[in-house]
Order: C-alpha cells, then structure tokens, then sequence
C-alpha cells in the first residue's frame, strides 16, 4: 500500500512515523490461536504469589513480597504537554511508573525477576527439596543458597534486563554473568559488579551479545541461559503486569469498554515487555485496550520486521545504525517469539527522535517530580501521535525505567531537555 512504502521510506531515513496495523484483527480472534493462554498468566501470577515470601524478607524494600508500581493521574503533565505542542489531549492521562519498581528499578523487574524465580522453583522440585505448600522464605537459608552456587544463570542486555536478572540471581546464590552490548550505560555495569554479577562487555550491538550469552551456555547442563529474544516465561511475567492494572484501573473508578477505550504507549526494545503487557491487556479488554509500541527513530527493530514481514531483520542491513540514548529500546533485531504472537494484536507503532526523548524527560520531572530514563520517555508522547479516543478514555503511559539512574547522569538528561524546550 502506498501508506505502508512512505512509512517505510520514511523508517530507512530515520524519521519519526506513526503506522497503524492494518492487519490487526478483533482480538479474540488471534488469542485463540495462540499457543499461550490466559491461564499461563494466571498461573504465573500464582507463582509470584508463591514467592512473596521469599521475596519480603531478600528485599526488605518491596510491599510484603509483591513488586509493583503506582498508577498515577498526570494532570500537570498533560496540561504541560497541551501547552509546548500545541494539541488538545482528550481523556485521562495516567503514568504507569514501572520507573519506581522496587529491587530492579524498570519494567524488567516483571519478566526478568519471573523467570529467574521460575527457573529456582522447577531445581528445588526436581532435587525434592521444596514444595509447593511451603514457605518460600526458606530459600532464603544458606543450605539453598549452596544448592543454587552449583548452577549458572547467564543473560546478554543492554542494562536493564541484565541488572532484574543478577539482582535476583546473586539474591539467590546463583553464579550469575550479564553479557552486555556496546549500548549498556556503565553505572549499569558498575551497578551490577557491586551486586556480585560478573559483567562481560561486548563491542558490538545487543544481538551479538545474546548470541555469545547462549553460546557459552550451550553444552553445560548447570548453565541455563535466559533468552529475551525467545523466552515465553518472560512474557508471561511481563503480561502479569496486566492483571494487577485492571484492579489499580478499578480502584480509580475507570471502566474500560468499546466506548471508554483504553490507550496504553509502551517502549520497546527486543519486544518481550510490551508483547507481554499487551497480551495481557487484550485477554482482558479485547479491543477496547489499543497497545502502542515506541520505538527509537535509530533503533526501530520491530517497526521494520512488521514493514519487512521478516522476523529475522536487522537495522544495520537497511543503513540504520541503531545509535541512540534510548540503551533499553538499542536493539538491532526483534523477538521472534513477539513477532509471531502480536502480528495482530498490536494496534500501532510509533518512532521517537532523542531529542524530543530529553524534552519530555525533563517537561516530566516539572510537572510530576518524576524522575526516570531517556529511553521511558518514549511513552509520554504516545496521545500527541495516535489516533484520537472519546473524553471518556484514558491514556497510559509506561515508564519503564529510572529508579537506579544515578542523579549526576539524570541531571546531565534533564539539564539537555531544558535547553531544547528553549
């Protein structure tokens, strides 16, 4: 269509689009396809539920073993927001602030923590040395910290991924290695060293980093090496996340329905976290839940495999060169697994340019006092570009990112998005 080739076009030169998937279909159509069901959700729920013990007492810091963040109105920022670009902005504007969640600090607290949690349950079934009717604050004894040092969990990331995944691991006992790409920060690094995970950085993009990752994991039964690009136990607790925002939404007195729809701007990377939450969200309001991914205008890996049709693409192939501040949305290839499960669900994708990434970072932290990453500011925009919703419906956008961010380095991003709001 001729559309499709100008969004193409327009993709290769790195410009910001905004495509809409003409290919999605009603959403009860697709999910019945599917080999993952609503009911592997709710047993992944019941899972984190298994562990809030285990994790109360390792992370004194969450609320009583359970890892999640607040849901909060943005009037501020949305008046802000109408104000520099000059656009009304009907309905509700929320923040879904993944930025605050405790013990990793990003949107990869769900998945990575999950299936490295998942992964410590199936060895202390198999040794016979758990059961599911115990207390799981018993991992938390040395005599399982000395069961889990015999084995290795092994990860490639660009930072966020790889800091949930040794944070949880090395919580455990588990001898932990984070093989990271050319675009990881590295107060990340030096964040997860102190954490007693072993780091080893690669000069090359994300993709190569997970292909060394799996690699060195490949032939050691002991070793077992979490694939964000491949891994369904990581969707399925990153599409936790939508169960417990239908209660928040609930709390707050918002319906969602046909009429009263619900708008949600997701960034994304490899796919794993936005293709989760959406099939969350879709399992539980159909079509009334219309799923955005952003995308960094340097980095648009999943854009252009849906364009491409080919989910084996690479950026670099087309002339892109996956440069950008956004170091959790750097990755040059999509998730296979994301590619073949969200084909037609997702409603639409939008790209970003770096710049406007600062400007909302810092609109953000005077309006709301939030404090998060360049690459989670690709969300805030998501009303500005999508299709318009009744003033009965409600935006969301998921900050995926901040917690950690050392003040010095937030400061340097905050202070570059005030000099480009002018």
């Amino acid at each position: 269509m001729p559309e499709t080739t100008q969004v193409l076009q327009d993709v290769l030169q790195m410009k910001p689009v905004t495509w809409f998937n003409e290919e999605k279909e009603k959403s009860a159509d697709p999910l019945k396809k599917l080999p993952v069901t609503f009911l592997h959700i709710q047993e992944a729920q019941a899972r984190l539920q298994r562990f809030a013990p285990f994790l109360k007492e390792a992370f004194p810091e969450t609320e009583n073993g359970v890892i999640e963040s607040p849901l909060r109105e943005a009037h501020s920022f949305k008046k802000n927001m109408e104000n520099y670009y000059g656009r009304k902005i009907e309905g509700r504007f929320l923040l879904k602030c993944d930025s605050e969640l405790k013990v990793a600090g990003s949107i990869k607290a769900r998945g990575g923590i999950y299936e490295v949690l998942k992964h410590a349950e199936d060895l202390a079934f198999q040794a016979k040395i758990l059961s599911i009717t115990d207390n799981y604050s018993v991992l938390c004894n040395e005599s399982f910290r000395n069961f889990f040092s015999q084995y290795k969990i092994s990860v490639g990331s660009t930072g966020n991924l790889g800091m949930s995944i040794g944070i949880v691991s090395a919580a455990l006992g588990f001898q932990v290695s984070v093989h990271m790409s050319r675009d990881a920060k590295q107060w990340k690094k030096d964040f997860l060293r102190k954490h007693g995970v072993t780091v080893i950085e690669h000069t090359e993009d994300y993709s190569r980093a997970v292909e060394e990752g799996r690699r060195q994991c490949a032939g050691d039964p002991r070793a077992y090496f979490i694939d964000d690009e491949n891994s369904v136990d990581l969707f399925l607790g990153y599409a936790v996340a939508a169960l417990r925002l239908q209660t928040q939404l609930e709390s707050l007195g918002i319906h969602i329905c046909e009429d009263t729809p619900l708008q949600v701007y997701l960034p994304c990377g490899v796919g794993g976290a936005p293709g989760g939450i959406t099939f969350g969200l879709k399992h539980l309001f159909g079509d009334a839940a219309r799923c955005y991914f952003v995308e960094p205008t340097h980095s648009p890996s999943v854009l252009l495999g849906m364009l491409k049709n080919d989910d084996s693409v690479r950026v670099v192939d087309y002339g892109i060169d996956g440069l950008t501040e956004a170091d959790g949305l750097a990755v040059g290839s999509p998730s296979k697994l994301v590619m073949g499960l969200e084909r037609y669900l997702i409603d639409g994708i939008y790209t970003i340019e770096d710049d406007d990434l600062y400007r909302l970072l810092a609109l953000l932290r005077d309006s709301e006092d939030c404090k998060i990453e360049p690459s989670a500011a690709a969300s805030l925009k998501g009303p500005l570009v999508t299709q318009d919703i009744p003033s009965g419906g409600t935006h969301i956008a998921w900050l995926t990112g901040g917690l950690f961010l050392p003040e010095n380095i937030f400061r340097e991003c905050y202070e570059k998005g005030k000099e480009l709001l002018g």
